[in-house]
């Protein structure tokens, strides 16, 4: 987990979007008629596009694949270089293997990992919708991240399809270009192994945009695809999920009642029944999956591993709980030093309210960024719209929802974020027909502020090549605002890479530096430990040391230094020469 706290947006190009937006706000009041004749003429373009609504869900979704892949000279595909990373990947791996979860490896105190469990057995810590996705990827394409990229594409166009059933056509297809170019290109969501984001994503556009097609037909199929939305939620995101599906089941409940679309009950009961057993399908497997890897079908994800190791909780009217005897520094400093200094700052009096003010912000800048953000101006007026009334009231609930949590990331709301777009839009909306005195400055302010983020675009993929960007590992570089990390991971990879063309297996016992990040983790393994070309450990005292390499004894014994200037990999020396 990155925290907010932790994270230093890259300044050249925050600068670089204050700059743009500064000039499209202040273009809208001086000059409002600038470009006008050529973004009519885009206008009229997109709307040709928009009004084929199969064709504007099915070319945004291929769009964002189609330039994304586009940039992968530029942008490569990903390496794994954070701990949420490794853990995803580590439930893929399980599920290759065609297990649900693994039995605890001998010598598992080696191997002890920040968001993975070792007891009662060795898996994810995570809900297994992202190593399922994750698992899809190895299998059909022999590369995990594939079926992240994939799933950006179902989830941009879910999106489209989400605001086609809320908005106008030309309106929805624009909301389809903002989220490929905030969400499916540069954002950390595609260009890290953190694709749980765009499945519940995916999720979430499904149920919303099931909600108003259903209500207006009354048809099967839109039943079935809330239904899959729902299930998809309850295996990637299940709290958000709950605080979505609230407000959608009270809306439904009212529809069943007293609307006057809806087919008879007895036709509406036979309807439901095939829905229902998919979301009951989910839940059951959850409660399976529980039950084979925490021995409880009523034991979540999450529980025993936060049991394990952290100190701090997820909701504020919790205590922290004692902290745990840990066996290594690097795991110590994560839970104690990086993760928990969070929670006094909220659990206050006075700190409770402006963190969670930062918190909200940090969040509308990941989805809006600065040059979406001059539309909040209508705020008052979509809140009054009955358009989007309820998609306002689901936000309502989601605040309501995140406010008594202590920690708030961008990929915890990626259920909501067709809501986000789907009201930010109508924002736009009501922008656009502003005017001071006789001067269109809301048309001119739309149009211009939507430039600046398609210019953003590229100013980011130019920000690589002329070297714009911090060249280093650093958390504080890595951007959760929007501009998407770099291709950081890349030491680990390359001292793996060498392990791997040696003959015979290896032992990489790690020691880290005492000025070491706890973020910057390198032991991770996959499902099969002791099947693995290379075994990653943790140095512990020379007696737990000689017993791992007893235990190993038919493998080559290296230290690795991760914390070197370069890392440094060589022969591990004797036990008895220490």
């Amino acid at each position: 987990m990155v925290l907010p706290s932790d994270v230093r947006p890259n300044h050249f190009l925050l600068g670089a979007e204050f700059v743009l937006t500064t000039i499209a706000v202040t273009l809208s009041f001086v000059w409002p008629r600038f470009g006008a004749g050529f973004f009519a003429g885009v206008e009229r373009c997109f709307a040709q596009v928009a009004h084929r609504k199969g064709w504007a869900v099915a070319g945004t979704g291929l769009g964002v694949i189609v330039l994304r892949a586009a940039l992968l000279p530029l942008f490569p595909i990903p390496l794994p270089f954070v701990p949420d990373d490794f853990s995803f990947l580590l439930a893929s791996d399980t599920f290759v293997h065609g297990r649900l979860t693994n039995p605890t490896p001998a010598m598992w105190t080696h191997f002890e990992s920040i968001h993975i469990s070792m007891q009662p057995t060795y898996q994810s810590m995570y809900f297994p919708g992202q190593g399922l996705l994750f698992a899809a990827g190895q299998v059909l394409f022999h590369q995990p991240w594939l079926a992240a990229l994939a799933m950006d594409g179902l989830m941009c166009a879910g999106l489209v399809w989400m605001l086609q059933g809320w908005l106008p056509r030309n309106w929805a297809l624009l909301g389809g270009v903002i989220a490929v170019l905030r969400l499916g290109l540069f954002s950390f969501w595609i260009n890290t192994y953190h694709g749980a984001a765009l499945l519940s994503g995916f999720g979430g556009a499904l149920v919303l945009g099931s909600l108003p097609r259903l209500m207006k037909t009354g048809r099967f199929r839109y039943g079935l695809s809330m239904s899959a939305g729902i299930a998809i939620l309850i295996l990637t995101r299940p709290y958000e999920g709950l605080l979505m599906c609230l407000p959608v089941a009270a809306a439904l409940s009212y529809w069943a009642i007293k609307g006057k679309t809806r087919p008879p009950l007895g036709v509406l009961a036979r309807r439901a029944v095939v829905p229902m057993l998919v979301i009951c399908a989910a839940v059951s497997w959850l409660g399976y999956y529980d039950y084979r890897t925490f021995g409880n079908p009523l034991t979540l994800p999450y529980t025993i591993n936060r049991q394990t190791y952290a100190i701090a909780p997820y909701y504020i009217w919790q205590q922290p709980r004692p902290e745990p005897t840990y066996r290594h520094a690097a795991m110590h400093d994560f839970y104690k030093i990086t993760e928990f200094p969070m929670y006094p700052r909220v659990h206050s009096l006075t700190g409770y309210l402006p963190w969670t003010v930062v918190k909200a912000a940090f969040n509308v800048l990941f989805f809006a960024g600065l040059s979406l953000l001059p539309p909040l101006f209508m705020a008052r007026r979509v809140f009054l719209d009955r358009r989007v009334r309820f998609l306002v009231v689901c936000l309502l609930v989601l605040a309501g929802g995140t406010a008594i949590e202590i920690y708030l990331i961008p990929y915890y709301l990626a259920p909501f974020s067709a809501a986000f777009y789907a009201i930010g839009l109508q924002m736009m909306r009501h922008l656009r027909v502003w005017k001071m005195g006789r001067s269109a400055v809301g048309l001119a302010m739309v149009r211009l502020t939507i430039a600046a983020c398609v210019a953003m675009a590229g100013v980011r993929v130019l920000a690589e090549p002329l070297h714009l960007e911090p060249p280093e590992w650093d958390p504080g570089n890595w951007n959760l605002v929007w501009f998407g990390p770099q291709h950081f991971g890349t030491e680990r990879a390359q001292i793996k890479a060498q392990l791997e063309q040696l003959p015979g297996g290896q032992l990489a016992i790690i020691r880290y530096g005492p000025d070491h990040n706890p973020l910057n983790e390198w032991v991770y393994n996959g499902a099969d430990i002791d099947g693995s070309k290379v075994v990653w450990a943790r140095e512990m005292d020379a007696a737990d040391n000689l017993e791992l390499m007893h235990y190993y004894e038919d493998r080559k014994v290296w230290l690795v230094e991760p914390d070197a200037i370069p890392a440094r990999i060589s022969p591990y020396p004797a036990p008895e020469a220490k």
